[in-house]
């Protein structure tokens, strides 16, 4: 409404201008429709570019937030070899180890600097800092000559367990890979036990009075093996220095008598069922008998066993539950009388015709 008002009056103005002067009208005419459109856009976008900068939840504090947490740069730490190399003052330069602190000492800087959590770039700019005292404009390169601060091992249920010195920041998935991965018998867990205790380069705003239970629960992270091939952003964590990360072997189930191939089944994302055990284990032999598994399962009390018989015939034509089985069963199969001589029999016979006389019938 305020709009075609003030288009009204411009109307107005401009007849009232072209009344006066034909010449003037029809020369300024133009001149003035055009500064009015112009005057016009202008408002708009300002209007627009006000709208859009005065929006909620800006991405640059979000954006500088996010590549802070995922940055990969390596931080110096305790026991890391500097080589400090000032341009044009041999004097002040050379190597220098960091102490368990975190600090160094450089020449002709009574207090000591601190080195731990900075980059190399960020450390030099420092140091070029402290020497603006002494000389104009330095130039100061700063480069790790020995990693001896972020040492992790793998253990366990990997194919290359080991040792490895970090030279970046490390996600877990990536330190498995180098590990060459989980090995067959791996379990469903794994478990991160903190050695090296807290890392002084992340602070997570956590009171220092807390009671000592939640302290100990954050001495072993547990996590999911699976969720961590998957590369999940809650179970694929940064490795800290001085982590053992352990790869827990799976449970296992043992199956054993007339089966084609008894062995140790290994239980690990999927629960496995007596049927699947035995299927894995090779089916039943020739001499089984289907009709006569037993379950010999350890209990809790005393250290006792319980018999639990099966009939897997049953369970086949789906008359009786597929047992689900637990950590350390021992599935027996018992073999049937008669199929086994039966299989003797036959496997006899024809070895004693074989080795008799063969006469020719004339």
């Amino acid at each position: 409404m305020r709009f075609k008002l003030f288009m009204n009056g411009v109307g107005s103005t401009l007849g009232r201008a072209i009344t006066k002067s034909d010449f003037f009208g029809s020369k300024l005419a133009p001149i003035l429709a055009s500064a009015l459109g112009l005057a016009l856009m202008s408002a708009f976008c300002v209007e627009a570019i006000a709208q859009v900068s005065s929006e909620p939840g800006a991405t640059s504090g979000s954006v500088a937030k996010n590549a802070l947490s995922d940055d990969t740069r390596y931080r110096i730490g305790a026991g890391d070899v500097l080589s400090i190399l000032v341009r044009k003052a041999p004097e002040l330069s050379g190597a220098v180890r960091v102490d368990q602190h975190g600090m160094i000492r450089i020449p002709m800087i009574d207090e000591a600097v601190r080195a731990a959590c900075l980059t190399e770039s960020e450390l030099a700019t420092q140091i070029a800092t402290l020497y603006l005292e002494y000389k104009n404009k330095p130039t100061v390169e700063v480069f790790v000559s020995d990693f001896q601060s972020r040492p992790v091992a793998v253990i366990g249920a990997v194919n290359a367990p080991g040792q490895f010195r970090l030279q970046r920041r490390v996600r877990l998935l990536e330190l498995l890979s180098n590990a060459s991965g989980p090995a067959p018998r791996a379990g469903r867990v794994i478990n991160i036990i903190h050695a090296g205790g807290p890392n002084m380069c992340e602070t997570n705003g956590s009171d220092s009075t807390s009671d000592s239970n939640s302290a100990v629960a954050q001495d072993v992270s547990v996590y999911k093996l699976y969720d961590t091939l998957k590369g999940k952003v809650g179970s694929n964590p940064f490795v800290q220095p001085g982590d053992i990360v352990s790869v827990l072997e799976a449970d296992q189930v043992f199956v054993i008598g007339h089966v084609n191939s008894p062995q140790a089944i290994f239980l690990r994302d999927q629960p496995i069922t007596i049927s699947r055990a035995i299927a894995m284990a090779g089916g039943p032999a020739r001499d089984a008998n289907n009709s006569r598994v037993r379950i010999m399962r350890q209990t809790n009390e005393g250290g006792g066993k319980q018999e639990i018989l099966v009939d897997l015939k049953a369970i086949q034509k789906q008359k009786a539950i597929d047992i689900l089985l637990l950590p350390d069963d021992i599935v027996e199969v018992g073999g049937s009388t008669a199929k086994t001589m039966l299989q003797i029999f036959t496997g006899v016979v024809p070895t004693v015709v074989s080795q008799g006389v063969v006469r020719a019938i004339p």
